[in-house]
This record gives C-alpha cells, structure tokens and sequence, in this order.
C-alpha cells in the first residue's frame, strides 16, 4: 500500500478509443503485407471493417476457453501464414491467443517453455487488439491465459512481449453483445479493479485506474444492459475493461479469480459468468479485513448494504439478469470438494487475496454460491 515499492507498468503503444475506431487499424497498418486475423465464429464477419490492405488469413476456430490443442492448431496456422501482422479480433480469449501466436509462431519455444513471467523470448510479429467485448482488458495486459485440458487447469503466460502495439475500443463492436454477457462480462471488468484494488499487493497507482474502473461500472454497466446501444454506455464499459486490464499487470487478481477459474476449466462456463457468480462472496469475505476500500466500492456500485454486503452485492448482479445459482448452469454437489482444493491451489492469485481463504472458506463459498 506504499509508494515505496516498484512497480512497472506496460500498455500499448497505441490506443484508438470511440465509434467506428476499428476502421482506422488499416490507416495504422499501411501495406500490412501478410497478416493473420484470429477470430471467434461471432467476429470473423468484422474482419472488412479493420479495413486492412494485404493477404489477409483468418482463423476461426477458436472456443470460449480456448486450449492448448486451439493454441497448436493458431500456431499452425500462422506458420503457414508467415504473418508480419497478427490481429485480435475478439473477447478475452481471442486477444489472449492472439498475443502467444504473435510471440510464438517464428521461434523455437513452446508453451511449456514461455509458461510464468517473463519466459518470452521476444515478438517478431506486430500486434493489434481489437476487443468485441468489454471484461477481460486483454487488450491492455501482457498475461494471456491458456486452458490445460488434461490437468483441468489454466496456464498463464506474462511478458511485456506480449503487449499490443496498438489497442482498439471500438464501442459499436459491442452492440450485438446479448444483455446477459453484457452483464457478466462488466462485472468480470469490475472484478479486476476491485481484486485489484482490495490486494495485498495494492498501489497507489493502480488504485487510481481501480477506482476509475469500478465507477464507470456503477454509471454504465446498468444502461449498456437495458439498451445495447448506448453508445455512451458502451465506451464507459470499455473503458472501465481496459482500466481493469491495466490493474493485471503490476496488481493482478485475488481469490474472487481463484474461485472462478474452476468454473471454466471443469463447469466450462464462461469466464465473466464465473467471476459474476462469484464477485459478492469474495467481495463480503473480504470486508473485515479491507473495510474502507470496500465501502469505497458499495458507494461506487450504488449498492445498499442495510441487510449486509453479500445480499446487496448479489442484487447487484442478479438485477442485471445474471443467473447467480451454480445448481442452474449444471453444477452437482459432488463437483464443490474439486472446484475449491483447484482453487486454493491457484497460488498466484490466493497470495493476493487480503485475507487468507482456507480451502474449507473455499468450498463453503462455493456451496453458498450453489
């Protein structure tokens, strides 16, 4: 909570904010030469809008959680490709991947070998994000995550070789999002401000994009919500995405991330769902221990904590239309043991959280949750 201890922060060397920036990727390119666009099935159909001159190779075939045999085949691609620009053209998972082709595809490493901090050897690649989503602040960070599919968990990659040469938040790529992944993935962009925010690593620094990220939840989340068209509350939510990405790099989350990320790797829920169902019981375990920056945030959310923190945080995500009920997206009882010894296992996130969570607060978080 000190000034006095160092930290180091990455973003990207350009950022294009408003509507219709996407269009001004291929003013930023120039002759792109060969360039490989990684996209979901939902944003291939956006790849004209990047207005990109250029042999233009798209891959696809990439899941919500994308894994290591998805990784393998992107790098496959690439190689095939040879691209001199790679482009993200996606949610979180997209921009993640995108990041470890751009930094893979023309050396000798693999991912057992840039797995943890700074194991990249260095990008030969341009790279450009564009996000279709507001939530993971993919765009901002150097971490991308990859999903073991044999071990049940995630890998994580961090290297400033993994940070964008140009970032795009382009506020009308966010329309079509349905309302109810709107919401999930605008608490998902509230979660790493507040981890980040309430973490026993916590900075000054950060603690100002924190603060700026949970505010432009409480103002806009709500409204982008109600009409997917709002154009103001769409920027807000990519702002407040992109501020919760730049908190990842020298912060990072806690146990609120911990917690989620078993609902992915063995639920496979979507990873801003997760974090939703899981925000107001970490948020309430850690009130006792982080008491003011916790009020901070009620305040900030507009929530009423007369009956106690966790009914009136889980209000919060409820009324947004989240199904907050583990039971409802095909959670069984016998799973809860796994899904908390896999979380307390998360070290690099559990070590942040401000007050330490057993693996009995775990699973009891999770039955509550249920």
């Amino acid at each position: 909570m000190s000034l006095a201890r160092n930290i180091t922060l990455h973003m990207p060397k350009r950022l294009e904010i408003g509507a219709g920036a996407i269009a001004r990727v291929g003013e930023w390119a120039g002759d792109a030469g060969r360039v490989l666009v990684l996209a979901s099935p939902h944003t291939a159909g956006l790849v004209d809008r990047l207005g990109i001159s250029g042999h233009v190779t798209v891959f696809d075939a990439i899941p919500g959680e994308p894994d290591i045999p998805c990784l393998e085949a992107a790098l496959t691609a690439a190689r095939d490709a040879q691209p001199d620009l790679v482009v993200g053209l996606g949610g979180g998972s997209v921009m993640d991947l995108a990041k470890l082709v751009a930094a893979m595809w023309d050396g000798e490493q693999g991912l057992a070998d840039v797995a943890g901090p700074n194991r990249v050897a260095g990008r030969r690649s341009r790279l450009v994000q564009v996000a279709t989503t507001a939530g993971t602040g993919s765009e901002a960070g150097i971490r991308a995550l990859i999903t073991d599919p044999v071990a049940g968990n995630k890998i994580a990659v961090e290297s400033p070789h993994l940070i964008a040469d140009l970032a795009v938040l382009d506020p009308e790529l966010t329309f079509s999002v349905p309302p109810a992944v709107t919401a999930a993935t605008g608490i998902d962009a509230m979660a790493h401000c507040v981890e980040a925010f309430t973490n026993r690593k916590a900075h000054p620094v950060i603690d100002g994009f924190a603060r700026m990220g949970v505010d432009l939840v409480g103002r806009y989340l709500a409204r982008a919500v109600q009409d997917g068209s709002d154009t103001e509350a769409r920027e807000g939510l990519m702002l407040a995405s992109f501020y919760g990405g730049i908190c990842l790099g020298p912060v990072n989350t806690a146990a609120g991330h911990a917690l989620a990320y078993p609902l992915g790797t063995l639920l496979h829920l979507p990873h801003g769902l997760a974090n939703a169902i899981i925000f107001p019981h970490v948020l309430a375990f850690n009130e006792s221990v982080v008491p003011e920056k916790t009020a901070e945030v009620a305040r900030a959310l507009g929530l009423d904590p007369a009956d106690g923190l966790l009914p009136a945080a889980h209000r919060f995500c409820a009324d947004l239309g989240v199904e907050m009920r583990l039971s409802a997206h095909g959670a069984s009882p016998d799973q809860l043991s796994r899904f908390a010894s896999d979380a307390h296992a998360i070290r690099r996130l559990m070590d942040n959280n401000p007050r330490d969570m057993s693996v009995e607060e775990a699973l009891a978080i999770y039955h509550a949750a249920f």
